[in-house]
């Protein structure tokens, strides 16, 4: 690989992999995503990325270094792919993750097609993961800064895109990658790392969602695992499963979110007690190697981003996977990803389909 297409967002991590790649001999083109007008943004929006200002810093970042810069407007294929996935999954009681939509679309998808046109050999992104190459398969690694590692968004990628794909900081800490853009003049050097969902910046989904939707989301009952009333919600789209504030309903024992049902319209609350299952069913699954899983594996298994792997039983069952758990985890929320891992390998993965307590299946 000699020319590649640097992923550049605006922030410290992309600019200083275009740097590394320079430095190592790389024939560098940068590329920034426009992913969506600023229209689609509320007011606040100091948490974002993708916004004029970080464009700005890309382009400054790229010309610093001697690099040409495009800018791409990839906003209806965002809007198709991320944005309205997401919508659909809050509106039927589910939470997606559209980070990981937005890797296998946009970055590792469209962007390989604009490298192609420019004719680089592949893409590069300030991801902090790694890829190894054993002389017949590629593996997707953890990187070596665990507090920073972002292999569990990317778990969709093929064999084909990790052979397309560099992570020039899968070895670096987040102050390493800081030194070395302090050091060579980059303005963005101490630029915070951007929050939440980039074009729900302030947090409020559900805002979100009613501002891009004609839909009406009406109240609706709270209901105990037993079918008992317990009080009246305000919409199904401003819960999530596990979530434990902002409730407002009066109860002995601290309740939790362990079911939104978008049909019946309701949302079950349990005591911590009835929070807890052992099984999880996963489809839509990638398995990294490009075999599907043929038996039952031990793996660890990451339920959210930021979430301790748990040992569990990986089972196959068609196109998706049981994963049995060795003790019992609270209950994940279907729409997001369930990542599989062998020691610092990214098995693969897939999303969250439903849980249940007891072993017996799903």
């Amino acid at each position: 690989m000699h020319r590649v297409l640097v992923a550049m967002s605006g922030g410290v991590d992309s600019s200083t992999a275009a740097l590394i790649l320079k430095e190592q001999g790389f024939d560098c083109v940068g590329c920034t995503m426009k992913l969506f007008g600023n229209d689609l943004l509320p007011e606040t929006r100091e948490k974002s990325c993708c916004s004029l200002d970080d464009t700005e810093d890309a382009r400054s970042a790229a010309y610093h270094l001697g690099m040409p810069h495009y800018v791409f407007n990839l906003s209806d294929t965002f809007s198709e792919r991320v944005v309205r996935p997401f919508i659909e999954s809050y509106c039927n009681g589910q939470t997606p993750n559209p980070c990981i939509d937005c890797n296998r679309y946009l970055k590792f998808e469209k962007l390989y097609e604009r490298a192609r046109a420019l004719h680089c050999d592949g893409i590069a992104t300030g991801h902090y993961a790694r890829i190894t190459f054993d002389g017949a398969k590629y593996h997707l690694r953890k990187a070596l800064d665990l507090s920073k590692d972002q292999s569990y968004v990317l778990y969709s990628l093929t064999q084909e895109q990790l052979s397309r794909t560099l992570f020039p900081l899968g070895s670096l800490t987040k102050q390493q990658v800081r030194q070395v853009a302090e050091a060579h003049g980059f303005r963005n050097a101490q630029k915070p790392d951007s929050q939440d969902i980039c074009f729900v910046p302030d947090g409020d989904y559900a805002a979100f969602i009613e501002r891009n939707t004609d839909r009406m989301f009406p109240e609706g009952s709270f209901i105990s695992q037993d079918g008992s009333v317990l009080g009246r919600h305000k919409g199904i789209i401003h819960y999530t499963v596990g979530q434990r504030r902002g409730l407002g309903v009066s109860a002995k024992s601290r309740l939790y979110v362990s079911n939104i049902d978008a049909d019946q319209n309701t949302v079950t609350l349990t005591d911590k007690s009835g929070l807890y299952i052992d099984t999880v069913l996963i489809g839509g699954v990638n398995i990294v190697s490009g075999e599907s899983l043929q038996k039952e594996a031990r793996v660890n298994v990451r339920m959210r981003y930021r979430q301790p792997e748990r040992p569990a039983t990986a089972v196959p069952c068609g196109d998706r996977i049981i994963l049995h758990f060795d003790d019992r985890q609270p209950v994940p929320a279907p729409g997001q990803a369930a990542v599989l891992y062998v020691g610092d390998e990214v098995i693969g993965g897939g999303t969250i389909l439903g849980s249940e307590k007891g072993r017996s299946g799903i």
